[in-house]
C-alpha cells in the first residue's frame, strides 16, 4: 500500500444498498396506501348500506333518500332515544325529510340517520 491509499475514505457498499432499500420501501409504502384507501372505502360503503337498511326498517321509510338541505349542528346533543341522532357541535348533516313538529330526519357523515330538532341546527 502506498501513502495515498492510507488516507482515502472508503464508503462501505452496504450503505449504498441500504439507501436504495430505504427509497424502495418508501415507494412500496405509497403503493400500499393506495390499496388501503380502496379497502377502507369499500368497508365504509358496506357500513353505509347497513346503516341505510337499518334506517329504512326503523323509520319505515320506503321513498328514495334525497338530500333536501345541508345543516350544521349548533351544539352537542346526546340522543335520548334510539331514533334520535347524537350531535357534536359543528358537525355537517344532510336533511333527508321534514316530519311533523320541530323534528327533521338527518344523516351525519358516518351514515347514521335519526331525528334532530330544528332548534339544534344552523342552515346556510
Amino acid at each position: 500500500r502506498g501513502k495515498d491509499d492510507k488516507y482515502k475514505v472508503r464508503m462501505p457498499k452496504l450503505r449504498m444498498v441500504k439507501e436504495y432499500m430505504d427509497k424502495r420501501k418508501s415507494i412500496d409504502d405509497v403503493e400500499r396506501n393506495i390499496f388501503k384507501f380502496k379497502k377502507s372505502s369499500e368497508e365504509k360503503s358496506k357500513k353505509m348500506d347497513k346503516e341505510e337498511k337499518l334506517f329504512r326498517e326503523t323509520f319505515m321509510y320506503q321513498k328514495e333518500i334525497r338530500v333536501l338541505a345541508r345543516a350544521t349542528a349548533a351544539r352537542s346533543v346526546r340522543s335520548g332515544r334510539r331514533a334520535d341522532l347524537p350531535l357534536t357541535a359543528g358537525e355537517q348533516l344532510d336533511v333527508i325529510e321534514a316530519v311533523q313538529g320541530h323534528a327533521l330526519i338527518c344523516r351525519n357523515a358516518q351514515g347514521r340517520y335519526g331525528y334532530v330538532l330544528v332548534e339544534h341546527l344552523n342552515f346556510r
